[in-house]
């Protein structure tokens, strides 16, 4: 698959606009955990796997690839982090991992499995 890009038919829209591009990068599988891991801090190929849970190394090698061509991610000092661009995302997403806190605290509980 392509790598989803404004301006290009996407997953989900043929519009071509930036929006429905990034829903698309960010919703490829473990697109947002990679991400979320290197806002926590830069990491290593290896460390980035561990934090990843039951993420492949040839997933990983994928999305690595794809954020780094959509310029999210960059190679640094101490391995894989966010590039300033990847930076603002993440900022820009906080608010709305608040939102998601108080939406799930005012679902009711769930029993346990």
């Amino acid at each position: 698959m392509n790598l989803p890009l404004p301006g290009n038919p996407v997953r989900g829209s043929d519009s071509g606009r930036p929006i429905m591009a990034l829903f698309d990068l960010l919703g490829r599988r473990w697109s947002l955990r990679v991400l979320w891991e290197l806002y926590q801090a830069p990491a290593t190929f290896r460390e980035l796997q561990t934090r990843c849970e039951g993420l492949s190394p040839s997933v990983l090698n994928t999305r690595i690839g794809e954020l780094r061509e959509a310029q999210l991610v960059e190679n640094g000092s101490a391995g894989y982090q966010l590039s300033s661009l990847g930076q603002e995302l993440a900022l820009q997403c906080l608010p709305l991992a608040h939102w998601a806190e108080g939406w799930a605290a005012q679902l009711p509980p769930r029993p346990e499995k």
